[in-house]
């Protein structure tokens, strides 16, 4: 690994070196044709500029040797007596000597600040990525304790108090260790899909889909049939060729950021369309909305809207744009009137229906 790293590295220099040296002998021919009119006093400006652009594109070794090779070209051909490299003036010579120190002392600076510039950025990526890695450590230690003690708490009493319990209460107990464990389940995907997102391994796994009884599905198997979800099933809906895994977590995350955020009172509303080979799946809550000013932000990582409640890890909705990017997609919010919040994303999908399905 490190010997190909190497390997790389020199080969990166060797075509820079090979640019730099044609750049700076295009720009020497061409002042070369104009000489009569510039005099040689402008060519050395004009090839120190060559020099100083080419120190803020490439590594020093190559810049370097563009420096050498344009000092020499501008004693030989622009220097009197020309086609040589001796100099019999003691000013051209002077101007010469500065000309070749100006050069290295420009270039030397220039490579310089460009490390510096690249410590700066990497620090402050550092910084940022220990903010984001302690944000989702505050987290996941609130996100993941809560649920593991539910589950815990809850298992401590049906060993404990078994004979004590009620049908009732064993029911309760056992209710609520399915919930704990569906938002485990739930926090723990959502650090697996944001791992593979950013380490962009995701890879698609299409399939014919009832997308009516995969909505289906996830409301009843991920949240219970909750009755604050509301789903009505389009008749007549054709097949779509996507990736049902995907689907599925988009899903999840947009419901349940959705009912995280609103009160127990509103509902949450799935729809579904299709047209031109295009699927719209919008889900859309009746809660307060939030301002507008914070709409663009709330698919980065880890982002809150100001004032809102604790809780999730702010990966959900980063993750949901993820998926839909990945499938060549597109996600749109909005607030809605007279209030609530709407998201509606676009996937181009291949679409069939039951009876040409059937014949494939």
């Amino acid at each position: 690994m490190i010997s190909k790293a190497i390997h790389n590295q020199k080969h990166n220099i060797i075509n820079q070196s090979v640019i730099a040296l044609i750049m700076v002998i295009l720009v020497s021919v061409s002042c070369y044709f104009f000489s009569a009119f510039i005099g040689y006093k402008v060519v050395a400006f004009i090839l120190l500029m060559t020099v100083s652009i080419l120190a803020m594109l490439f590594e020093i070794v190559p810049v370097l040797l563009a420096a050498t090779l344009s000092a020499l070209i501008w004693n030989f051909f622009f220097i009197q007596p020309i086609y040589t490299f001796h100099i019999s003036n003691s000013e051209d010579m002077l101007m010469f000597l500065m000309y070749f120190l100006v050069a290295f002392v420009n270039t030397v600076l220039t490579v310089k600040i460009k490390k510096m510039e690249k410590k700066a950025r990497d620090k402050e990526e550092k910084e940022k990525t220990i903010k984001l890695y302690n944000t989702l450590l505050n987290s996941l230690s609130h996100e993941l304790r809560t649920p593991i003690s539910t589950i815990i708490g809850s298992a401590d009493m049906l060993l404990e108090y078994d004979a004590k319990l009620t049908s009732e209460n064993r029911k309760s107990l056992l209710s609520e260790i399915e919930i704990a464990g569906l938002k485990l389940n739930d926090q723990v995907e959502n650090l697996l899909n944001m791992s593979r997102l950013e380490s962009g391994i995701l890879q698609l796994k299409l399939d014919w889909c009832d997308v009516n009884e995969q909505i289906r599905l996830v409301i009843q198997n991920h949240f219970l049939s909750n009755p604050r979800i509301l789903f009505e099933e389009e008749e007549n809906f054709p097949i779509c060729k996507l990736d049902i895994g995907i689907l599925e977590q988009i899903l999840i995350n947009l419901i349940r950021n959705a009912l995280l955020y609103t009160a127990d009172n509103c509902t949450v509303t799935i729809s579904i369309q299709v047209k031109e080979e295009v699927l719209l799946l919008s889900v859309a809550d009746n809660g307060k909305g939030i301002p507008s000013e914070h709409l663009p932000e709330i698919f980065d990582k880890f982002y809150r809207v100001p004032n809102t409640i604790t809780g999730g890890t702010g990966l959900g909705l980063s993750i949901v744009k993820g998926f839909v990017e990945a499938q060549n997609g597109t996600i749109a919010v909005k607030n809605t009137i007279p209030n609530g919040l709407k998201f509606d994303i676009f996937v181009p999908v291949e679409i069939t229906y039951v009876n040409q399905l059937k014949n494939e």
